[in-house]
């Protein structure tokens, strides 16, 4: 039986990115290959970085709070944002769903959101399935969870990645053959490379052949998290770098800030290294709306 580690399943508005605005269902696995635990710290020297603890020591509170659900852990101001959905000791508010399972938590997150009756003819039709990092070992899951939701009318599908793992032999072949068989579904990568702010280095976050690899399925496109000139000056970087590779695409730059607070502080600067290096400027809806809280 085909199983996936679900961290959450939750109806919103895509909030960043080629497709911001669009309502969307997301699929949020279980796992990641970095901790991005630079991020909303500061740099000492040329190459250091000082790195945040923040989701160890929420860890370590676990004990004491018995009653946290997915939806009710507190917000990391520093760190990775949803570090729930790799940090060992939350694995456990990960369920293993089966195919079916994910199929029908889709479809019940979308119709509690949407009007009954659809009075304007219109369905969410698109799937962002995201983690974590999703691209690790659930891929060998994803052409039978495809199947399914192509079946109930989920079509459009986004996978957001960090832009280091391969595609799978089972799941090359399942989009190879979707993408010359006439495109029973749209595929998108929505590809977040980790930059040195992220605490993640460029030998590990930087693999243009893979993210070059991609395309070969449908629409990539990067967006990177900044704060600083320093950080656009390796956006500068990597997109030579994918560019060279063969991947031609939209660079999107968003401010950092896991809270509110942080993230506002960052998105005027953030706006105008944008427009004065030539990417586009992605806001980030989950921060400027819901103040990044679990689940939305």
């Amino acid at each position: 039986m085909h199983k996936i580690k679900i961290a959450e399943i939750f109806h919103s508005l895509q909030g960043e990115g080629l497709y911001i605005g669009v309502p969307s269902v997301f699929i949020r696995t279980f796992g990641c290959n970095f901790t991005c635990s630079g991020f909303g710290m500061e740099m000492v020297g040329a190459d250091n970085l000082l790195v945040s603890q923040e989701a160890n020591n929420i860890a370590k509170q676990r004990k004491d709070h018995p009653e946290w659900t997915y939806n009710t852990l507190p917000l990391a101001k520093t760190g990775c944002d949803s570090y729930a959905s790799w940090h060992p000791k939350f694995k456990d508010l990960s369920p293993m769903m089966d195919i079916d399972e994910i199929v029908h938590a889709v479809e019940m997150s979308r119709l509690e959101h949407e009007p009954k009756g659809k009075p304007n003819g219109l369905k969410s039709s698109h799937i962002v399935i995201t983690g974590g990092e999703p691209l690790l070992g659930w891929q060998k899951q994803y052409p039978a969870l495809l199947d399914r939701l192509a079946e109930t009318g989920y079509r459009h599908i986004t996978f957001e990645t960090n832009g280091t793992q391969a595609i799978g032999d089972e799941l090359y072949d399942y989009l190879m053959l979707n993408h010359i068989s006439g495109k029973r579904l749209d595929i998108t990568f929505s590809v977040s490379p980790k930059l040195r702010g992220s605490g993640e280095g460029p030998v590990d976050a930087l693999i243009p052949e893979v993210v070059e690899s991609y395309c070969a399925f449908g629409r990539v496109y990067l967006k990177f998290v900044v704060a600083t000139a320093r950080d656009v000056d390796d956006v500068h970087t990597f997109v030579y770098e994918y560019k060279k590779a063969g991947w031609a695409g939209e660079v999107y730059l968003m401010p950092l800030g896991g809270t509110a607070e942080s993230y506002n502080l960052n998105a005027p600067q953030v706006a105008a290294l944008a427009m004065h290096s030539g990417y586009r400027y992605s806001p980030r809806l989950q921060v400027d709306l819901w103040k990044n809280e679990w689940g939305t």
